[in-house]
């Protein structure tokens, strides 16, 4: 009986944690970085010349300062580069997918159940989103390809944006008043 007591009180608690403006908040987070992520993909779509040129010029690598020692990393293949933007493409259409996903999780989540499936769905996104600027656009096209160096074709900043609103909507998302499905 006094097990089947605490679980009561347990669930009582996390029910009144969704009533504290936390899931929507979470809710609200992954919705602004999903509706993000549909927005560049509809421009990449839209616009494809635009950013493929980008692409192109970071990893050829050709409004670079130009040194020897950097430059030999350089993709100067059109099919190689263009293969790189569309798996761009295709990476960004599926952390939009499932980041669309995981807002709709979110809403459902604060009116009639768990919360669990909503933090899952937004964390796996949000590490796509992660994987995308952290790793795709800091590290291989900042520094590998020497990104920071052009004035005309650096995206490093705009990456930097990213990693924060993503970082910071994935601490939104696992904070404890956010843990209602340990007792289910």
């Amino acid at each position: 009986m006094a097990g089947g007591r605490f679980r009561t009180a347990v669930r009582g608690r996390a029910a009144g944690a969704r009533r504290d403006g936390l899931p929507l908040a979470a809710a609200v987070l992954t919705g602004t970085v999903a509706l993000l992520m549909l927005l560049v993909v509809f421009g990449n779509v839209t616009d494809f010349d635009t950013n493929r040129q980008f692409v192109r010029h970071v990893l050829a690598m050709d409004t670079t300062s130009g040194d020897d020692h950097l430059t030999w990393r350089a993709v100067t293949s059109h099919p190689l580069q263009d293969a790189a933007y569309l798996l761009i493409i295709a990476w960004e259409a599926l952390t939009a997918a499932v980041l669309t996903v995981a807002t709709a999780r979110w809403l459902r989540g604060t009116r009639h159940g768990p919360l669990g499936p909503a933090r899952r769905a937004t964390t796996l996104g949000l590490v796509l989103y992660l994987l995308l600027f952290g790793v795709g656009f800091l590290a291989v096209g900042g520094e590998w390809f020497a990104m920071w160096q052009s004035s005309r074709w650096n995206g490093v900043p705009a990456a930097e944006r990213h990693v924060v609103l993503g970082g910071l909507t994935l601490l939104v998302v696992h904070l404890p008043g956010l843990r209602d499905d340990v007792a289910g």
